[in-house]
């Protein structure tokens, strides 16, 4: 990420926001370039100026944080993920973890968590509020005792995954494999669900690293 890192939060409660703006502010190393109130205002932001991180409110009109972020993933925005919220719940963890976020923060304890979250995801690393950290753990060794990875993979998959080790786009993929553009971006999707890849950049260095192996 660039020296300053740029940060964009998102939280339909003024107060809230305006805190957590200044905490952020405070430290030399982030930016906080704007603000939003809602998931749709938050895709205007990022044509405007390219965060390197978003923080989310899970719980936002017109577009939810989770659908903000699919969205983001589709359109293979290159910024991370942070979400807030009051859910404590595993089963909500999880399906932000699963949304390719990096970071999971319980607003009764953000205005500690934020600045070791944001120092955390742009050194590379996951983060969660200390009381739900165990969460994280579990998804680890989870990962750890999986088998298959590339053999979990489809045929197809394998062929579209290879065409990334190339550096093709999708749009070329598409048109190598006479597929529709909205299919290979699925394809993708699918394969960085298997993988546990997030961010575009990553199933790139994914294929590359394991073209050997497809």
């Amino acid at each position: 990420m660039s020296e300053q890192v740029k940060v964009i939060i998102a939280d339909d409660h003024p107060i809230f926001r305006s805190g957590l703006r200044q905490i952020i502010d405070g430290e030399r190393k982030f930016r906080v370039i704007a603000e939003a109130t809602d998931g749709e205002a938050v895709l205007q932001l990022i044509d405007a100026d390219m965060p390197d991180i978003v923080v989310l409110d899970v719980n936002m009109p017109k577009m939810t944080g989770f659908s903000l972020a699919k969205e983001l993933r589709r359109r293979q925005v290159d910024c991370e993920i942070v979400f807030l919220t009051m859910h404590s719940e595993e089963a909500m963890f999880n399906k932000a973890m699963d949304l390719g976020a990096k970071g999971y923060i319980l607003k009764d304890s953000a205005a500690v968590d934020i600045i070791n979250c944001l120092q955390a995801v742009a050194n590379g690393q996951n983060y969660t509020s200390p009381a739900i950290t165990t969460y994280l753990f579990k998804r680890a060794t989870r990962g750890a005792k999986k088998t298959g990875g590339l053999d979990d993979l489809t045929p197809t998959e394998k062929v579209v995954l290879r065409q990334i080790a190339d550096y093709k786009t999708s749009r070329e993929i598409a048109d190598d494999l006479c597929l529709s553009l909205r299919t290979v971006e699925n394809h993708r999707y699918n394969i960085c669900q298997k993988l546990g890849i997030s961010g575009s950049n990553a199933l790139v260095k994914f294929a590359l690293r394991n073209q050997n192996e497809i």
